[in-house]
């Protein structure tokens, strides 16, 4: 009876729990892609009650009485805690956990442990790239990695940046970082890459992570690795965006028509008085009479209630107060395409079985130019499959095809056909469109304004910005194709045997461009005119192709794991050019056949090979100690057989302190580490595919027979530039993930630089080149990223990255210790291009004239003995003094990401950059009153006009000469906002009402403004600190729509 009693009162009481228990089931898809994520543990807060979701990111749990909250967590991504609140339905979006994404990092031939890499390497995952609104994956890197600098590049639509990585590598060889994709070197054009088609891009920074790529990895590698498929279920991702884009930077300031004016006659008047030695009236009565000549004429007046020789008033020196302008337009407003619309789509099928995977893209841009008529289009479409043959065999093929076709202008130099640099320096009195004697528009049989072409102007003239902007062609179409392929035979399984963890993989990519160029040059008006039209056709073809072979063993033997690589490379390049050129054409038909003149017409091929064979060693023991080893030589066709070969390696350790017994009670410190590497790495880029080799030009006939000299010496003793880098490294994680740091020192020196030794100009040559010199760069980087708030409706992270870098030229030739590039030096004991021009002293109260610090002799270690204080431009022009460089003192991003209720995210990240300096030769040109045509900045208007005047801008003349010195040089420090971005995902109930499982609306605001010294300066135009006129960059608003299904 008592046992009954005790079986009945068990039952009641089991059934009161059951019933006092709530089923509780949801789905977790994951917010990048609205993809169900398999395997998320599912755990009830407080108990020990687990679950997990299925294929379909499904899950089911029983919550008990009392319990409220759910807790999910999964590999990768941020831990989400839901409150059940009665809810039988609780679905859950997780987000990418930016730290932990990292912790898996593609390095050379494989991926490795972020815990057990010994060397430098920094991974930007999909999510910080989607945020940046570029068509080249180069500018999307700005800001993303310590030790990494780009330029802004041009505005023109599909251009790139170029990047550097951890300072200066080389003076003439390359410094380009090698760029991988899917594991093999890449060599088709970087804007053919769809940026929506990448997973993730790693930085390779130091020896022991790029040695392995030997000859071609000294300057760093970029690792890009494409998305795949990653789950069984089919899946359709559409993503879209459309925006419009305006210039990012200001234009510099310049001046308007009356002051226009008034400084011409100040010019024209001060050459009179100063330069000719007239009396102060004589002079100022020659200028007035002389206005008209110098600014091309009446039609030219826009003062049309006066003429040039009366503008005047001899009271001030100065316009007429009552002078009124018929016009004012302005040539930049013309010619620059306010809210330049583009919009860009993208739509990925992913999915698979067990063992077969599959991802296919197809993707479209259509990108306007801030510059009218710019733009570039790009189809792009990408197929990546893996299949898991059987347990021994593995394959993969990842293709992609793309076209693109780009709109552009003549925007480098000052010719004309650089509509871009006439425009913005056009003086303000010319007009763009036609004008009567009144000043009023002339328009044609058909009603329509005229252009003016300028033909009086004293600068510029038979010639309109505008006109060449319509009427000039620069057409280029390329067509990309890349594959990768690769086969692995091998087993992780233990019924392998002997053979476990022994894989043989054979890795295939080839490369292929094909770059057609039409330039035309119109028959109206420009530097084409006069022959009746232009016509340029060119064809550049380049296929490469790497075929490796590599074996691996990884195995682990209890507290010891081996993992062993060696293997074999060989690499093939060519390329094929094609040109031909017509003059005389027919118009309005962009093909060389109705032209009647050959003007020119060119082919060549090129081709280049390197062999390698390469192994590695990584050893870890009990997770807290690794070590690892690297050797890789190369064989390289640019160089002679007998210097032909260079041996490169690198070794390295790990030491994670964390796993030492004397840390185990330090709970506040998750994961602490130090690292350290040494290798050594080649370069042979040097510009020429056959330094080692003599070029005979033939193009001196003589007597009708062929003739021909040498262009260039041979010497094949050159050899490969070497990079020697040493890295010491500290990571750590701290307060439970709440805290990351890691802080790096790296020395890098360059040794047998590749560079142009100089040789005395009797001999018919400038120099040849050889290996000379050693330059060393020495830095420090640091990474701070604070999880500041964690909750289940906010989080919030900043992020802090800073650089900073040493430059030195230790040591160049014996007979030349300095080497002298225009405005630049190389000189031992200086940095890489330290500025080398005149020292300005000021400008002489008395007259106004531009005053340097000169002298007559130097010491013998080049300083200046006993300088002083002269006008003479022709002492200043070879008194030269040693200024700075354009390598700033500190630089890096700061950046902070915020989310909402799981459904609102916002971001921004801005960059900076502090020292370094500029010369701007806009901005000089503008600055030097010297009249030539074109206008000036407004801060010419502090110039000395009167004796006692104390400026640092001299008085105004005519065509007079002055030597580039100290005093325009700018800093180049700047702060920019470089994107803003704000999204909200609609909750995934909401969404399935909708057919969706995930919807994604956001607003992003990319390369926003930029704030430094001198407006319309680009500081990030170039690594050498000078400036070209150029195409201004853009900034981009953008509202975008991520969809899947």
């Amino acid at each position: 009876m008592k046992k009954f009693l005790l079986l009945t009162l068990s039952v009641i009481m089991g059934f009161t729990a059951l019933f006092a228990q709530q089923r509780v089931t949801g789905t977790v898809t994951s917010s990048e892609d609205g993809a169900p994520i398999p395997y998320v543990t599912v755990v009830v807060a407080g108990t020990t009650i687990t679950s997990q979701t299925n294929l379909d990111g499904v899950y089911s749990i029983n919550v008990p009485a009392g319990s409220n909250t759910l807790r999910f967590t999964f590999v990768g991504m941020q831990t989400v805690v839901a409150d059940i609140n009665g809810r039988a339905v609780v679905d859950v979006i997780m987000y990418p956990d930016a730290i932990a994404l990292e912790d898996v990092v593609v390095i050379a031939y494989g991926t490795a442990k972020k815990e057990s890499l010994t060397g430098s390497a920094t991974v930007v995952d999909n999510k910080k790239l989607a945020r940046r609104v570029v068509s080249n994956v180069t500018k999307a890197l700005d800001g993303l990695s310590t030790g990494v600098i780009t330029t802004s590049g041009s505005g023109q639509p599909g251009s790139g940046s170029s990047v550097i990585i951890r300072g200066y590598g080389s003076i003439n060889a390359s410094q380009t970082p090698l760029y991988v994709v899917d594991g093999i070197p890449y060599n088709g054009s970087l804007n053919a890459i769809n940026p929506a088609d990448i997973e993730s891009m790693t930085v390779l920074k130091d020896a022991s992570s790029g040695a392995l790529y030997g000859a071609r990895g000294a300057n760093g590698v970029i690792m890009i690795t494409t998305k795949r498929a990653t789950s069984e279920k089919v899946s359709i991702t559409y993503n879209g965006s459309a925006g419009i884009s305006n210039r990012a930077l200001k234009r510099y300031d310049m001046v308007d028509q009356r002051d226009f004016v008034n400084m011409t006659y100040e010019a024209l008047r001060n050459t009179y008085a100063f330069d000719n030695g007239y009396p102060w009236k004589v002079a100022s009565q020659n200028a007035m009479n002389d206005l008209s000549t110098a600014l091309g004429g009446e039609l030219y007046n826009p003062y049309k209630n006066y003429t040039w020789a009366t503008i005047i008033d001899p009271a001030t020196g100065a316009v007429r107060a009552d002078a009124v302008s018929a016009y004012d337009e302005n040539w930049m407003d013309e010619i620059e395409q306010l809210n330049a619309f583009r919009h860009e789509h993208q739509l990925t099928v992913a999915g698979g079985s067990a063992r077969t995977k599959a991802l296919m893209s197809l993707g479209f841009l259509d990108e306007n130019g801030v510059l009218k008529t710019t733009s570039f289009q790009r189809f792009s479409g990408r197929a990546n499959v893996e299949s898991q043959v059987n347990d021994w065999v593995k394959a993969g093929l990842n293709l992609s095809a793309s076209m693109t076709k780009s709109n552009s202008s003549g925007y480098t130099g000052s010719a004309y056909a650089n509509v871009w640099y006439s425009a913005q320096f056009m003086a303000p009195i010319y007009p763009v469109w036609l004008k009567d004697e009144t000043g009023k528009n002339l328009l044609d049989e058909l009603g329509n304004k005229q252009l003016d072409y300028g033909v009086t102007r004293p600068n510029l003239h038979d010639f309109s910005s505008v006109g060449t902007l319509y009427d000039d062609k620069f057409i280029n179409t390329g067509d990309n194709v890349s594959a990768r392929t690769f086969l692995a035979i091998g087993s992780d399984q233990d019924k392998a045997g002997w053979l476990k963890g022994l894989k043989l993989t054979a890795n295939f990519g080839v490369d292929y461009v094909s770059s057609n160029n039409t330039t035309f040059y119109n028959m109206y008006h420009g530097n084409a005119a006069s022959s009746n039209g232009r016509l340029t056709k060119s064809n550049g073809r380049t296929l490469s192709f790497t075929f490796n072979q590599l074996l691996t063993w990884n195995r682990s033997f209890g507290n010891h794991t081996i993992d062993l690589l060696a293997g074999h490379e060989f690499y093939n390049y060519t390329y094929s050019y094609l040109m031909a050129q017509k003059t005389n054409l027919v118009d309005g038909i962009l093909e060389l056949r109705p032209g009647t003149t050959i003007a020119d017409a060119d082919s060549y091929s090129n081709a280049y090979k390197i062999e390698s064979y390469l192994s590695r060693l990584n050893y870890n023991f009990k997770d807290k100690y690794y070590f690892s080893a690297s050797f890789r030589t190369d064989g390289t066709s640019r160089f002679h057989k007998d210097s032909r070969w260079g041996n490169f390696w690198s070794v390295g350790a790990n030491w994670r302190i964390t796993q030492e017994n004397f840390m185990k009670n330090v709970t506040w410190i998750d994961n602490l580490a130090l690292k350290v590497s040494y290798g050594v790495q080649g370069n042979d880029d040097l510009g020429t595919l056959y330094a080692w080799q003599s070029f005979y030009d033939l193009g001196y006939p003589n007597a009708g027979f062929t003739g021909a000299m040498i262009s260039s010496l041979e010497n094949k003793d050159l050899k490969w530039e070497k990079n020697a880098n040493f890295n010491v490294g500290l990571d750590a994680r701290l307060f439970g993930g709440r805290l990351d740091l890691s802080f790096e020192y790296f020395n890098r020196l360059t040794s047998d630089m590749l560079l142009r030794y100089p040789m005395a100009l009797s001999t018919g040559f400038t120099g040849y080149d050889a290996n000379v010199g050693t330059m060393v760069n020495k830095g420090l980087e640091l990474t701070l990223s604070a999880q500041l708030v964690d909750t289940r409706n906010f989080g919030w992270r900043v992020t802090f990255m800073g650089s900073r870098v040493n430059n030195k030229v230790l040591s160049l030739t014996e007979d030349a210790p300095q080497i002298v590039s225009g405005n630049y030096v190389y000189k031992e004991g200086l940095p890489i291009r330290t500025f080398y021009m005149a020292k300005s002293a000021g400008v002489d109260p008395a007259n106004g004239a531009r005053l340097y610090w000169v002298y007559d002799e130097k010491d013998e270690d080049g300083n200046p003995i006993d300088p002083y204080i002269s006008s003479s431009y022709e002492k200043a022009a070879v008194s030269k003094w040693y200024f700075g460089s354009r390598i700033p003192d500190l630089y890096g991003s700061a950046s902070m990401e915020l989310t909402f209720f799981n459904s609102i995210d916002l971001s921004v990240m801005t960059t900076y950059s502090i020292g370094g300096q500029m010369y701007d030769a806009l901005y000089v040109g503008a600055m030097n009153p010297m009249y030539t045509g074109n206008t000036w900045s407004k801060n010419a208007l502090r110039r000395w006009q009167k004796p006692g005047d104390r400026t640092d801008v001299p008085r105004a003349g005519i065509n007079a000469k002055f030597q580039p010195s100290d005093a325009y040089l700018i800093d180049a420090s700047y702060f920019a906002i470089k994107n803003i971005t704000l999204g909200y995902t609609l909750p995934a109930s909401a969404a399935r009402k909708l057919g969706v499982s995930l919807l994604r609306i956001y607003v992003t605001l990319d390369n926003m403004s930029m704030f430094n010294y001198l407006n319309g300066m680009d500081p990030q135009y170039n690594f050498s600190g000078s400036t070209d006129y150029v195409y201004s960059p853009n900034k981009t608003y953008t509202i975008g729509l991520n969809l899947n299904f």
